[in-house]
């Protein structure tokens, strides 16, 4: 029985370190951009009527489903999903724009003062740059806008409601 008990031990110690080393591998850090949500609920779409995550809030990835990411925002539980863009790349992909190591909030604050009130309302305004665009409003869905250097994206209000931005030089 005492040998029963070594094996079991050692099983309980191994699958211990092999979950904190799985966990060690989910990413965490910040919010790149804002992000909206409804309820837990945070859709690539990020429409831009309901409420706001703003950029540079702490993120930890907790598991990845299918097409589904549960992640724990400043403290609460949330699911990310992956409806819109799965076509033009995978969930880990997504994720990872959104969950950045370095916290964008110091480089918000050198930005221009109307830059950064329109980030801190999730508005885009003229004179943005790409990077101010997506901190602001999030990523546009790839399904719509599937590479970031083309000339327009397309962002979404509602699921139905979407406006487009064109870039000049």
């Amino acid at each position: 029985m005492k040998h029963t008990l070594r094996v079991s031990a050692a099983a309980a110690c191994l699958a211990a370190l092999g979950a904190a080393a799985q966990d060690a591998s989910l990413p965490s850090g910040y919010t790149c951009c804002n992000l909206h949500y409804s309820g837990d609920w945070i859709s690539d779409g990020n429409w831009g009527s309901f409420p706001m995550i703003p950029a540079g809030t702490p993120i930890k990835v907790l598991s990845y489903g299918s097409n589904r990411a549960h992640v724990e925002i400043d403290g609460k539980n949330f699911r990310i999903g992956h409806d819109y863009g799965r076509n033009q790349e995978s969930l880990e992909q997504y994720i990872a724009k959104l969950v950045v190591r370095e916290n964008p909030r110091p480089k918000i604050e050198a930005y221009p003062g109307g830059i950064r009130e329109a980030i801190r309302l999730g508005k885009l305004t003229q004179g943005m740059t790409r990077e101010q665009a997506i901190i602001a409003a999030g990523y546009p869905a790839t399904h719509r806008t599937p590479v970031l250097d083309a000339p327009e994206w397309t962002y979404w209000t509602e699921r139905l409601k979407s406006y487009r931005v064109t870039w000049d030089k």
